[in-house]
């Protein structure tokens, strides 16, 4: 038996001790939050019944890591998958848009770009060859293959709502990933993402997992006797640590990581997210739209008719009745952690970010708003440039007995739930096969 300590609470973090506990291991884990959950952590209005997520955040029916997992704890029964409706916005209207077919009905594009957007979506749907797709810009590749005027409809204002200055350097295989994986039916849980979060921690605390909240730890040191943490000031002994922390952190928190790994770790590059979240007294987006996609033909924000990425009305995904009577509304954005969004204050971010919903539903007024939320994290979507698995550091460090899992590792996948319980499952298996215990009689 083990003793392994795990840094980050979030679902890479509780996932790994799932296995490694259920192999008989002793666990604990270390958050700096005061709950767990990471980025799928939410917060909860006393007038709710339900959490709602700080970044909007969904399951599709494709995410078997995910689903297997809540097979295991015996949750299963508590996902669902609702289909609502996505939009885009365009100065002639909103149109529907969450699937081939719709896209295909499309009034603001020509035939021809109908069946070249038909045909080369077909491509990405069958083919797995990734890896050919990673040697490209996704700008790039998609002008060639769908034509500029889709593009600059469809996928340049993702792009650049995804990445911002950096729309024109992340790689086609990232976006093949997200088309072939993802489904229209969108998953969530009953109670919450948090809730989720919260029945992992107990089964894992169940099983002996300690799991300590608002405690960081400082420092990660390889000393003769093992891996020591530093934890309020006091060193503890461990014969493995698993960080699932950002790039930068775990540089800081491992100066023993030198070398070329450790350039690798540094040279990942990620952008961060800005969400405004709304509780509005009535309904903003009447046509039931959940998720509609905004303009964006400029990295810079304020030459774009919305200055942020998303708007997502989270009570046409599911009822008020879980909030209260509420109408929930996100307000989202991706921007590197050197934007003003970061440096801006609540208030202002409002006033930046308010005027805009005018033009999806003219009535909107402040008076419209009951309550509001800001929530920002400096490392919340990696970039992932061309040929980007080659680049990738390895799970196993450098550092004898240290691994690292993170989000800028899930490659060729885009973050989420799922790939984070995928990533958190395959580090566990490595430290079990480094300590010889992958086979070994579980505690069940």
């Amino acid at each position: 038996m083990a003793n392994i300590a795990i840094i980050g609470a979030g679902v890479a973090g509780l996932a790994a001790a799932w296995d490694l506990v259920k192999h008989g291991h002793r666990v604990a884990i270390y958050e700096a939050q005061a709950e767990v959950g990471g980025l799928a952590a939410g917060f909860k209005d006393p007038r709710w019944a339900w959490s709602l997520e700080k970044f909007y955040h969904h399951w599709f029916q494709s995410d078997r890591d995910l689903l297997g997992l809540a097979e295991e704890l015996g949750v299963r029964q508590k996902i669902f998958f609702p289909r609502p409706k996505t939009s885009i916005w365009h100065p002639d209207g909103v149109f529907q848009l969450d699937g081939a077919v719709s896209a295909l009905r499309l009034p603001i594009l020509d035939p021809i770009s109908k069946v070249r957007f038909g045909l080369v979506m077909l491509y990405l749907r069958l083919t797995r060859q990734w890896q050919y797709l990673e040697r490209h810009t996704a700008d790039a590749w998609l002008q060639r293959s769908m034509g500029r005027k889709v593009y600059e409809l469809l996928w340049k204002p993702l792009l650049i709502g995804k990445f911002g200055t950096f729309y024109d350097q992340a790689n086609m295989a990232w976006m093949w990933a997200r088309v072939y994986s993802r489904t229209t039916r969108l998953g969530t849980y009953e109670g919450g993402f948090q809730q989720f979060a919260e029945d992992l921690a107990a089964a894992l605390r169940a099983r002996g997992v300690q799991i300590y909240l608002n405690t960081p730890v400082q420092a990660i040191e390889r000393q003769a006797e093992g891996l020591l943490l530093s934890i309020d000031g006091q060193p503890q002994s461990f014969d493995a640590v698993l960080s699932t922390t950002s790039p930068r952190l775990v540089l800081k928190l491992a100066p023993q990581l030198e070398g070329t790994y450790a350039q690798k770790v540094a040279a990942l590059q990620s952008i961060g997210a800005v969400v405004l979240v709304l509780a509005l007294d009535r309904q903003l987006m009447t046509d039931g739209t959940y998720w509609l996609n905004l303009p964006a033909n400029s990295p810079d924000r304020t030459q774009n008719p919305f200055p942020y990425l998303a708007l997502v009305e989270h009570t046409n995904f599911l009822e008020r009745a879980h909030y209260g009577g509420d109408h929930l509304v996100y307000l989202g954005d991706y921007v590197p952690p050197e934007h003003e969004y970061f440096q801006m204050s609540e208030a202002e971010l409002l006033d930046r970010f308010l005027p805009a919903l005018t033009r999806v539903n003219p009535s909107f007024t402040r008076t419209w708003v009951r309550q509001h939320w800001l929530f920002r994290a400096p490392y919340a979507q990696p970039l992932p440039t061309r040929n980007h698995s080659q680049n990738l550091p390895d799970l196993r460090t450098p550092l004898a007995g240290l691994y690292w899992a993170s989000m800028s590792q899930v490659y060729p996948w885009d973050r989420g739930t799922n790939y984070a319980v995928e990533i958190g499952r395959r580090v566990a298996r490595l430290i079990m096969e480094d300590m010889g215990t992958a086979h070994t009689k579980t505690t069940e």
